[in-house]
């Protein structure tokens, strides 16, 4: 499977000027052969604790945008592709006074499966502004196991270990800053090694509206630990494949796995 992580600036609190820009990446993640295209966190807003801002309803214009996107990239293509970003949601069916900060993925036949960020980032506030997720997702595409996770989930290692034997490659869209892109990278590579599996990181570039900066370094790890490509600073596609079979065989000639389940 060839993945696409799709490394953009956001517009602050504009999510109509957003989706405009992301829109021809798309394209370009699709052209370059993409199976699954990532966006970022809060993808069309930015990581913003103002919720009368940015938080949508659950079939908002950005979950629109995203499922219009997928199935349209999939009848184009001939082949089922599939898009994932986070968006700052309003769901009551899960909490009806704090929004949620949701990662969907949709492919050709609609909605996929969603992923609520199951540890908000305390630092900023969000544990405040927007409630806690309680569920993992994971998704086979195109014989890939996937499982999804948000920006400040990947300091916590237990997140990863307690999915491990069923995942083939982690992917972690983000806000994440600049000031802290080597410990980014590090977790990166740790959660690969660690599990024995693929990670992927898709973060954002560019300043936000807090004054922030972000580099992007989004990068995909290999299940030994190896950056198999990468870039940083500018908007721009990142794409590598993953083979299952590469986990498998890592796995069978270091059974680390095993040990960690006794």
């Amino acid at each position: 499977m060839r993945v696409v992580g799709v490394q953009h600036q956001i517009d602050w609190h504009d999510a109509g000027a957003t989706m405009t820009r992301v829109r021809p990446w798309i394209d370009k993640a699709v052209d370059a052969g993409g199976d699954l295209i990532c966006l970022t966190e809060m993808f069309s807003t930015g990581f913003s604790m103002d919720t009368d801002a940015v938080v949508e309803p659950v079939d908002g214009p950005s979950a629109s945008f995203l499922a219009e996107q997928a199935a349209a990239a999939s009848a184009l293509a001939g082949r089922p592709i599939h898009l994932a970003a986070s968006v700052a949601t309003f769901d009551p069916a899960v909490n009806s006074e704090l929004p949620v900060n949701r990662l969907l993925v949709y492919g050709p036949d609609g909605l996929a499966g969603t992923y609520d960020k199951i540890h908000p980032f305390s630092l900023s506030g969000e544990d405040k502004y927007y409630a806690a997720g309680t569920k993992p997702l994971t998704l086979t595409i195109n014989d890939v196991r996937v499982t999804f996770l948000i920006c400040f989930d990947l300091r916590f290692a237990y997140g990863f270990w307690d999915h491990a034997m069923a995942t083939d490659l982690y992917v972690v869209v983000a806000n994440w800053p600049a000031s802290r892109r080597l410990h980014w990278q590090t977790f990166l590579r740790a959660r690969a090694v660690e599990n024995l599996a693929y990670t992927f990181g898709v973060n954002r570039v560019g300043e936000d509206g807090n004054g922030y900066a972000h580099a992007g370094d989004t990068m995909l790890t290999s299940p030994m630990g190896e950056t198999l490509t990468s870039a940083a600073q500018i908007e721009t596609l990142v794409l590598g494949d993953v083979d299952p079979a590469v986990v498998q065989s890592t796995r069978d000639r270091f059974g680390f796995l095993n040990d960690r389940l006794k």
